[in-house]
């Protein structure tokens, strides 16, 4: 499954450093469409042109100020997962739940950060995720499981997705758990030297059908195979700028 995504990583990689107004520009590209695409996969009216005057610190008429808060706080997510690459910071509890504390700043500051205290269930899945006093428990099984050495061993894409399934499917906040998901998706991607992946909008049905499947069979395949397509589109990304550099 990996076998070409490897190629293509690895003629990135032979390819680095890349110049710098490329980074650039590819980096803000890719942090408009994560921002644009997390945001309306759970439910964000904002256009992605909208999304981007938002960003450039713009208000849009006739929008709530909860999805311009949205979009403000996932940049700022963004921001601190590249400084815990930069840092090179272990993955815990306590930067999962900063990483919420920013999704959620100004949206819901009672629960911004704090697990759930209360049963949820997930819209249209037949999974239903554990009981409120279970998610200290299963939140240190994850670290635990991320932890482990069969763990370690995984290629970081099966091990980005299945980090982000497994966190899903404990759903320990209130809110914002998809979005803090794919922060931490991508968390492990970058620190592998992946570019991020966008999981796109349009693919949303599949997205929950492939997570609902993980949680209610412990089957991760089809969820893997959906980043690793993601991924590969991300790679194709950037190597098409070393071929328009050339």
């Amino acid at each position: 499954m990996f076998e070409q995504i490897n190629q293509k990583k690895a003629l990135l990689d032979a390819n680095r450093p890349l110049p710098k107004y490329t980074v650039k520009s590819l980096r803000e590209k890719l942090l408009l469409e994560w921002t644009y695409n997390t945001n309306a996969i759970e439910g964000n009216t904002l256009t992605i042109n909208e999304t981007k005057v938002v960003l450039e610190g713009i208000t849009i008429g006739g929008k709530t100020l909860r999805e311009h808060l949205e979009v403000i706080n996932h940049r700022d997510a963004i921001h601190f997962v590249e400084e815990i690459v930069k840092k090179g910071e272990p993955l815990t509890e306590w930067q999962i739940k900063n990483l919420h504390r920013l999704v959620l700043k100004g949206i819901d500051d009672e629960y911004a950060g704090v697990y759930r205290d209360q049963q949820v269930f997930i819209s249209g899945a037949k999974h239903i995720p554990p009981a409120p006093f279970l998610i200290k428990e299963e939140m240190e099984g994850l670290i635990g499981w991320y932890e482990q050495a069969e763990t370690r061993v995984l290629h970081p894409v099966a091990r980005g997705a299945m980090l982000h399934a497994i966190f899903v499917g404990i759903h320990p906040f209130i809110d914002g758990n998809g979005r803090t998901a794919r922060l931490l998706l991508n968390l492990e991607l970058m620190k592998n030297g992946f570019p991020p992946i966008v999981i796109k909008v349009e693919n949303r049905l599949a997205y929950y059908e492939a997570l609902d499947k993980a949680h209610t069979q412990k089957v991760y395949d089809a969820f893997i195979k959906l980043v690793t397509i993601e991924v590969e589109d991300s790679l194709d990304l950037y190597l098409s700028s070393i071929n328009k550099n050339k």
